[in-house]
């Protein structure tokens, strides 16, 4: 893999007091929320905030969560899986509304970010989605949507977070409980698929999402011929 040295620094920022500008719930597991976050740094695609609670009797739970907004947008949008053990997630689902202040550290992450001047293939899983909307984004906004090519999988559409915003951007989605769109069946995501995301031309490739996922993903893009050290991964799963 890279060796994250080498990787030239990216923004960081400190603790934040932010304001929850607007909160929706897409699905019924899951909130998407714009924050304020005062005197922000600008961040890079694919970097992380940190979101960090405090109740009353002073015990603090904090969880990392991916910026699915791009640099140019104003304020971050996080998009939350709500977990039914998640101290933070639970919260930020069912109780956070707008006008309410939420302590924020950020950007986070200098390994899985893209600076929009070089080719890209994505990988992703479930909301593992959330860190490529920013580089879509990021893409579309910069004129250099050809650099991005993605692959993302979910259980059924209704699941997979952004689904409209990736179908809109073509971007190939395989679902492994019901048939996906473009006539393609069920299904898991296929070594052949991957190849495409390469074909004539020597990206960058990411991965983000379930340790399962991650680990099965990134076998596929070795036995595809992507070298190891072009492929960045990030996992998420449970808090400790």
């Amino acid at each position: 893999m890279i060796d994250p040295a080498a990787v030239p620094t990216a923004p960081f920022g400190g603790w934040r007091r932010a304001t929850v500008e607007e909160v929706t719930h897409p699905t019924p597991r899951a909130v998407r929320l714009r924050l304020d976050v005062p005197d922000r740094v600008e961040h890079l695609p694919g970097q992380h905030y940190v979101v960090r609670l405090t109740a009353p009797d002073g015990y603090v739970a904090q969880r990392s969560y991916s910026v699915a907004s791009a640099p140019f947008e104003p304020g971050i949008e996080l998009f939350v899986e709500r977990l039914d053990d998640g101290e933070v997630s639970t919260y930020l689902a069912d109780v956070a509304v707008p006008g309410d202040q939420l302590d924020v550290r950020g950007p986070i992450g200098g390994w899985f970010v893209w600076r929009a001047d070089s080719p890209l293939a994505g990988v992703a899983g479930g909301t593992g989605v959330v860190p490529f909307i920013a580089m879509l984004r990021q893409a579309a906004h910069l004129g250099r949507d050809s650099l991005v090519r993605l692959a993302v999988s979910s259980r059924t559409m209704a699941e997979l977070p952004y689904a409209d915003e990736l179908s809109a951007h073509a971007v190939l989605i395989a679902l492994t409980r019901e048939d996906g769109g473009a006539g393609r069946p069920k299904g898991r995501l296929t070594a052949d698929e991957l190849a495409s995301l390469i074909a004539s031309r020597e990206p960058t490739c990411y991965v983000c999402g379930s340790a399962p996922f991650a680990e099965a993903a990134s076998m596929l893009l070795l036995d595809v011929g992507v070298p190891a050290d072009r492929i960045r991964i990030e996992r998420f799963g449970p808090s400790g």
